[in-house]
């Protein structure tokens, strides 16, 4: 609930601040255009995508004039063909072009994150591994992104860092040990969930001795993954970090580790390319 809570707050604050960076004092342009002007717009995409962002776009209309009526033909986490109109708008023309910008902006976003998220959940799709994000978001854009992971067949990791323990090779020299680290997650907060990263077995064999929920196999090779697989042999969830890309995942989800988590699908995406275009106009 916490997370629907936050996500709901996120969208009404980033749909004004989208508005008010794109906007400052007034769209002079659109002054240009007779105030009683109507108008019908579509957004079409340019490339295959996986749509995301339906809610951000709402309310930036929502807040910029409520006259503006949205008809949606696809809905978040649909698959979108090239060229494809995906959304109708309605409205007064100033309004519908001082919105546009914004609301391409988050869509753009949103639905590159979603769409390399399906395009690499099809890549795993028969193997039953979990594919997962990472904290590497684009800065203040975290839910939307995580948000956008699960719009695309994803699925995410801790969202910051409150809502579970990540234990890595500085908290555990910190700490003292993988085991020392362990005990004291289990004494701060033991309805969190508790995951440890290891970088050779030795650490590995602490973490199961430790009863860490999830391990992370960082950098792992392919045969050191099967291995671990073994050791563990379901003692622990197991997650494959590090060198994952389009080439390499395939063959990590078939060392048998249960999940994967990738920070490519949040940092490195390439917006969406689409477009809105005016379609009819009422004469004032």
């Amino acid at each position: 609930m916490h997370y629907q809570t936050a996500l709901a707050e996120e969208i009404r604050s980033s749909a004004a601040r989208l508005l008010a960076e794109d906007m400052g004092p007034g769209d002079i342009t659109a002054e240009l255009i007779p105030d009683k002007q109507w108008a019908t717009a579509e957004v079409i995409t340019r490339v295959p995508a996986v749509l995301c962002g339906v809610a951000w776009v709402d309310d930036i209309f929502r807040r910029l004039d409520g006259r503006v009526a949205l008809h949606w033909h696809a809905a978040d986490g649909d698959r979108l063909d090239a060229d494809q109109c995906f959304l109708t708008l309605e409205g007064p023309a100033r309004s519908l072009l001082t919105g546009e910008r914004a609301a391409l902006n988050v869509l753009q976003t949103l639905s590159a994150t979603a769409t390399a998220t399906r395009t690499y959940v099809d890549l795993i799709a028969d193997t039953g591994v979990r594919l997962l994000d990472t904290r590497k978001t684009l800065p203040g854009m975290r839910l939307a992104q995580k948000y956008a992971v699960t719009c695309g067949g994803g699925h995410n990791h801790r969202i910051g860092l409150w809502d579970a323990f990540l234990i890595k090779e500085n908290h555990i020299a910190a700490c003292g040990g993988i085991q020392a680290a362990v005990k004291q997650a289990r004494k701060l907060a033991a309805e969190l969930p508790v995951e440890v990263e290891v970088e050779n077995f030795d650490e590995l064999e602490q973490a199961l001795a430790a009863k860490a929920d999830t391990i992370m196999l960082d950098n792992f090779s392919l045969d050191e993954l099967r291995k671990a697989v073994e050791l563990t042999a379901g003692n622990a969830t197991l997650e494959a970090s590090g060198n994952v890309d389009a080439t390499t995942l395939r063959a990590i989800a078939e060392t048998g580790v249960n999940c994967i988590s990738c920070g490519t699908l949040t940092k490195d995406i390439q917006a969406i390319d689409l477009s809105m275009r005016i379609t009819r106009q009422e004469p004032v």
